[in-house]
C-alpha cells in the first residue's frame, strides 16, 4: 500500500484536470482505492472505451432500482456518453447522499469535465463525511481549478494543520497548486490568509515571497524572503528568491549578497552556481570562473555545474578546457547530449579536424542544433571535395525538416558556389523563389550569385524589392552600395547606401569595410585606411586584409602592405580576392 498522499499532490494533480486527481489504486487517509475510469469521454488513454468501476461499495439501502442506475450510468460511460453518466450518478448520489456513490459520481463528472457538478457533489459529501480527508481534497481541488477562492482559506489551513509532519512541503508546494490561476495578486491574498497561522516556519515566509513575487509585490517579497532566511540562516532556496528580487533593481546587489552567502557556507552549491551565472551575465567572466572551478572541484560529475564551465570557456576563447569539459559532460548520464556534441564538433572543425567534427556533428539528433550540424557538417564535406555528398545531406535535411527549407536550400547553393558552379547555385534559388517570391534570405542569396555572374540587373531588382519588403535591412543597403563600389560605379550612390546601412549597423565590421572601399574609391585614402583598420581589427576577414593591403600600398607604405597581406594569406590560403592583393602587391 502507497503513503498517504499528501494534499499538495492531490490539489496539485488537480490543476491538470479533475480525473487525475482520482487516481485508481492510490491509498488516502490509509485505505486502497477503488478502480475507477480515467480519461474523458469515456475512453482510456489509448482511445479505447473505459472500463467501468468495479461493483461499488454501498452501504445500507442497496436496492434494484439503484444497481439498475448505477449499471445505467457505466454502460453509457463505456458508450463514450460521459454527460449522460455523469448526470444520471449525480442525481443517484444526491438522492441516496451515500460516501461512495457521492465521490464514484465526482469521477464521472470529472471524466465529463463538468466541474460544476464536481463542486456541488464535493460540498454534499464534505456535509456527509465532514471528516474525510479525501472529500476535503476534492472540493479544494476543485475550487481551486474553479478559480473560487473566497471560502478556500479555512479549507486549506485545515489540511495543513492536519497533516504536521507534512506541513513545511506542504507549505512550499502552494505556489505550485496554484499556478495556473490568472489572478496573482488574488493569489497572493490567498496565501497569506493560508499561511498566517505558519508564520513560525521559513516555508511559510518563503512562500509568501514567491506568491508576492509573482504578484508584482516586490519589496512585500524580498521582506518575506528575508525573514524566511532569518528563521533558517543557512536555507539555500530563500536566499536564491532573495538574489532574484535584488536583481530586478540592481545585478551588483544581488551578487553582493549572493557572495556573502557563499562565503558564510562554502558548501552552498545551489548558491554558488546562481553567483557564478549572475557574474556571466555580468560579464564579470573571470570572477564567474573562480566560482565555476571551485563547483567543479567539489562536484566534478554534475552536469550542471560541468555544462556552464565548458561555455564559459568557450566564451573566453579557452578551447582545451571547453573540450575536455565537454568530452566529459558526454560520458555523464543526461538525457540529451546533442548541445555538447554540437559544441565539440565546432571546436574540432575550427581546430581543423574535419573528420572528428563530422563524427560529432553526427551525434546531434535533437533540438536547435541537428540542422547548424547539417550545415556545418556539408561545409566540410565540401571543402573535402564530396560535392555530392554534402548536396544529399542538405537535401536529406530539407525532407525531414520542412519547416528549415530555406534555410538548408541556401546552405546548398553555397556547397555550389564554392565549388564556383555560380549558375546552378543561382538555378536552384531561383526555382524556389518562384514559389515564394518575397522570400528575404531567397531574395538576397541570390542577389550575391547574380553579382558574381556579372548580372548586375538581376543584382539590383533583388535587392531592392528586399529593401522595399525590409526597409531596415542594412546587409541590403551594403550588398548593394559595395557592389557599386567594387567595381567603381555611381559612388555617390554606393555611399548613400553604405551610409545608411552603417546608421542601421555601426559596428558591423563588413559595412565598415565597405564604408572604407568607397572612400578609397573616391580619393579619401586616409579616411578609407582608418575605417579598414577598425574593420580588420573587429574581424580578421581575408576581404578585409585585402583592402587594408592595397590602401597601405597606394599610400606608399609597401612593407606594412605586404605585411598585412602576406600574414592573411598564412591565415587564409585559398582566398581568391587575398591572393589577387597578395599577386599584385606582395610579391
Amino acid at each position: 500500500m502507497k503513503s498517504k498522499k499528501s494534499i499538495v499532490l492531490c490539489a496539485t494533480l488537480a490543476l491538470a484536470g479533475v480525473v487525475p486527481v482520482f487516481a485508481a489504486g492510490e491509498a488516502v487517509d490509509g485505505r486502497p482505492r477503488k478502480p475507477v475510469a480515467r480519461e474523458a469521454a469515456g475512453q482510456g488513454a489509448s482511445g479505447a472505451p473505459a472500463r467501468a468501476a468495479d461493483p461499488l461499495p454501498l452501504g445500507r439501502g442497496l436496492t434494484a432500482q439503484i444497481v439498475y442506475q448505477v449499471l445505467l450510468a457505466e454502460v453509457a460511460l463505456q458508450r463514450g456518453r460521459g454527460d449522460f453518466a455523469s448526470q444520471a450518478y449525480t442525481d443517484l448520489a444526491l438522492r441516496t447522499r451515500d460516501p461512495a456513490l457521492l465521490e464514484r459520481a465526482i469521477e464521472v463528472a470529472g471524466i465529463a469535465r463538468r466541474l460544476d457538478l464536481v463542486l456541488e457533489l464535493a460540498r454534499q459529501w464534505i456535509q456527509v463525511e465532514p471528516d474525510s480527508k479525501r472529500a476535503q481534497q476534492v472540493l479544494a481541488g476543485v475550487m481551486i481549478m474553479s478559480n473560487q477562492f473566497d471560502g478556500l482559506a479555512p479549507q486549506l489551513i485545515s489540511m495543513l494543520e492536519a497533516d504536521r509532519p507534512a506541513l513545511p512541503g506542504n507549505l512550499l508546494g502552494l505556489n505550485r497548486m496554484l499556478a495556473r490561476s490568472p489572478d496573482r495578486q488574488a493569489v497572493y491574498q490567498l496565501i497569506s490568509r493560508v499561511c498566517a497561522p505558519f508564520l513560525d516556519l521559513p516555508e511559510a515566509h518563503y512562500a509568501l515571497a514567491v506568491a508576492a513575487s509573482s504578484a508584482g509585490e516586490n519589496e512585500r517579497a524580498l521582506a518575506a524572503a528575508r525573514k524566511a532566511n532569518e528563521l533558517r540562516p543557512d536555507w539555500e532556496p530563500a536566499v536564491l528568491v532573495e538574489a532574484e528580487l535584488l536583481a530586478r533593481r540592481s545585478p551588483a546587489e544581488a551578487i553582493a549578497r549572493l557572495q556573502a552567502f557563499v562565503d558564510a557556507y562554502p558548501m552552498a552549491r545551489d548558491v554558488r552556481l546562481f553567483l557564478a551565472r549572475a557574474l556571466v551575465g555580468e560579464k564579470r567572466y573571470a570572477d564567474a570562473k573562480r566560482q565555476f572551478e571551485r563547483l567543479l572541484i567539489a562536484y566534478p560529475n554534475n552536469p550542471d555545474v560541468v555544462f556552464p564551465v565548458a561555455v564559459l570557456a568557450l566564451q573566453e576563447d579557452d578551447r582545451v578546457l571547453a573540450e575536455a569539459q565537454l568530452k566529459h559532460l558526454v560520458t555523464l548520464d543526461i538525457p540529451d547530449k546533442s548541445t555538447a556534441y554540437y559544441y565539440l564538433g565546432q571546436l574540432a572543425q575550427d581546430g581543423k579536424r574535419p573528420d572528428e567534427a563530422l563524427s560529432h556533428f553526427r551525434q546531434v539528433r535533437t533540438g536547435e542544433h541537428v540542422v547548424p550540424s547539417v550545415v556545418r557538417s556539408a561545409a566540410i564535406l565540401s571543402s573535402q571535395g564530396k560535392i555530392d555528398e554534402a548536396r544529399r545531406l542538405l537535401q536529406d535535411a530539407a525532407s525531414a525538416n520542412p519547416q528549415q527549407r530555406v534555410r538548408l536550400l541556401i546552405a546548398e547553393a553555397a556547397v555550389l558556389r564554392e565549388d564556383k558552379h555560380y549558375a546552378a547555385a543561382l538555378e536552384l534559388l531561383d526555382n524556389e523563389l518562384a514559389a515564394q517570391p518575397d522570400e528575404p534570405d531567397l531574395l538576397y542569396e541570390s542577389a550575391l550569385l547574380a553579382e558574381k555572374l556579372d548580372r548586375l540587373e538581376l543584382m539590383e531588382s533583388r535587392l531592392r524589392k528586399l529593401i522595399e519588403l525590409q526597409p531596415e535591412n542594412a546587409q541590403a543597403y551594403n550588398a548593394l552600395g559595395y557592389s557599386y563600389a567594387e567595381r567603381n560605379l555611381r559612388l555617390p550612390e554606393a555611399r548613400q547606401l553604405i551610409e545608411k546601412a552603417l546608421q542601421l549597423a555601426p559596428d558591423d565590421p563588413f559595412i565598415l569595410d565597405s564604408m572604407g572601399w568607397v572612400l578609397y574609391r573616391q580619393g579619401d585614402h586616409a579616411s578609407a585606411l582608418t575605417l579598414l583598420l577598425k574593420a580588420y581589427g573587429q574581424r580578421s576577414d581575408p576581404e578585409i586584409a585585402a583592402h587594408v593591403g592595397e590602401v597601405l600600398w597606394t599610400l606608399g607604405r609597401y612593407d606594412e602592405a605586404r605585411r598585412t597581406l602576406r600574414e592573411a594569406q598564412t591565415k587564409h590560403p585559398g582566398n581568391d580576392v587575398l591572393s589577387e592583393a597578395v599577386r599584385k602587391f606582395a610579391q
